[in-house]
């Protein structure tokens, strides 16, 4: 079944068909941080999505280009520089490597670029100049460049693909300073804003005068200069749709840089709002947490990473504290039929299952469905349960491994960290095998009891006695 996606700019369920003449290669960018403070975890569900995204298509056998922009100027940035007296190089910089050390911690795998705003002025101008070079950006008497809504449409150009816009209610011709609006404010957006003494030395010079590139205008220039005027797909978080996205639209396919019949971007696909405890996050609420915070709070990045990709991307999430044990646990189950199939399996090589991948690959072919593929993962667990208690042949483990790897190529899971018990505890382990050999049960359940107060059980195995953490 070839996959389908539910494309924001149609409405509509597709097909995906790659822009390649060989259907192979995919160009893939994914709106990326804003490195003004440390990502929180409703960012990292846009980007957990868009590595399972491209996980999976390089699952199907396309050769991914995966692009991810690093927005290191814009007004909260430039702000914030100012009110820490540094510069704006330094005071990303610490954000833009916490970024990426996040990133690492969730197994997201590295875009294969990460062009940064500030190194691509040029083209961003060069962008610029043929929007006004075709009537569809001007000039303000400030010295900023705005994109015209009014002249884009005047050249018979559609503003509102991604979302549907009622022009006859919403306030037109408007001029927008800002890099964020509200939808109701139907209004040209600044492509170029002129220098203010706010600004300090966050400034480059143009051919309208200093001052530094609107956000919107910003994508555009990378997203095309690193995958061509016309790619595949664009990832980003719903809250983009608009005004950002259909910014980029305009500004890109309003420069007329895109051969006749193609669009700036062939699929859209948007992620859902994340709550936290079933609440908008809210530092004053007291749910706002970034990555860090819940790694201080005791779980891992593989756990965080689990709970993220067991909602459909294209609903709202509630992540919860509670959530994240139950990640734990669902692991747990996971790990524990790993090793013992490992335990089995020995030296045996074996090829994946293909009867198992078919349904899993099935459900991710349904636009990213990740409930149906995990519930596909767990009928694996239990079956696997099942042959290990009856007496699976190491083969069969060896298979049961490789389906495994397949399927965790595509969610990235990791592997159980291992737990080694302290040379004390071993210590004990061995003494409870030497007074059971001697009928000494009564030692031995002590022992027992003494490992399991200290949070290790001893479990069986075919290679004898070991302990694992409860």
């Amino acid at each position: 079944m070839a996959l389908q996606i539910l494309n924001t700019l149609s409405r509509q369920l597709e097909p995906f068909i790659p822009l390649d003449p060989a259907g192979k290669n995919v160009g893939l960018y994914c709106c990326g941080p804003t490195v003004h403070d440390f990502a929180h975890i409703g960012n990292f569900r846009t980007f957990i999505f868009a590595d399972l995204v491209r996980r999976y298509l390089e699952f199907k056998g396309f050769n991914v280009q995966h692009v991810m922009n690093i927005t290191d100027v814009e007004d909260k940035i430039i702000k914030r520089v100012r009110e820490n007296k540094t510069t704006l190089r330094e005071f990303t910089g610490k954000f833009e490597t916490a970024f990426f050390e996040d990133l690492q911690t969730l197994n997201c795998l590295r875009p294969h670029q990460t062009p940064r705003a500030t190194e691509h002025i040029t083209e961003i101008i060069d962008l610029i100049e043929k929007l006004v070079a075709r009537g569809v950006a001007y000039k303000a008497a400030d010295g900023s460049v705005y994109f015209s809504i009014e002249k884009y449409r005047g050249c018979g150009c559609q503003y509102g693909q991604l979302v549907n816009l009622n022009f006859e209610e919403m306030r037109v011709g408007e001029r927008v300073s800002s890099d964020e609006y509200e939808k109701e404010s139907l209004a040209d957006f600044a492509l170029w804003k002129a220098r203010v003494p706010e600004d300090g030395d966050v400034a480059w010079p143009s051919p309208w005068g200093e001052g530094r590139p609107g956000w919107h205008i910003e994508c555009s220039a990378m997203s095309m200069k690193a995958l061509g005027a016309s790619f595949d797909l664009h990832l980003g978080g719903e809250d983009l749709i608009f005004p950002h996205h259909e910014d980029e639209i305009a500004q890109s396919e309003g420069a007329g840089v895109q051969q006749p019949g193609e669009r700036f971007v062939k699929y859209w696909m948007h992620g859902a709002h994340l709550l936290v405890e079933g609440k908008k996050m809210s530092k004053s609420l007291g749910n706002f947490f970034t990555l860090r915070d819940l790694l201080g709070k005791g779980f891992t990045g593989r756990e965080i990473r689990y709970l993220m990709l067991t909602s459909y991307y294209r609903e709202q999430f509630n992540f919860t504290i509670e959530g994240l044990q139950g990640a734990r646990a669902a692991l747990g189950r996971i790990d524990e039929c790993l090793a013992k199939l490992r335990e089995m399996a020995g030296t045996v090589a074996a090829d994946a299952d293909p009867e198992m991948l078919e349904p899993f690959s099935k459900a991710l072919d349904h636009d990213m469905n990740v409930s149906g593929a995990w519930g596909v993962v767990f009928d694996w667990v239990r079956e696997n349960n099942r042959l290990l208690n009856g007496g699976m042949t190491p083969e069969a483990a060896g298979t049961a491994l490789a389906t495994w790897e397949k399927m965790n190529a595509v969610f990235a899971l990791g592997s159980a960290p291992e737990a080694e018990a302290p040379p004390e505890l071993l210590a004990l382990l061995e003494e409870r095998q030497a007074v059971r050999k001697a009928k000494d049960f009564k030692r031995a359940d002590a022992i027992r009891d003494e490992l399991k107060a200290k949070g290790w059980i001893i479990e069986d195995t075919a290679k004898g006695p070991r302990l694992k953490r409860l």
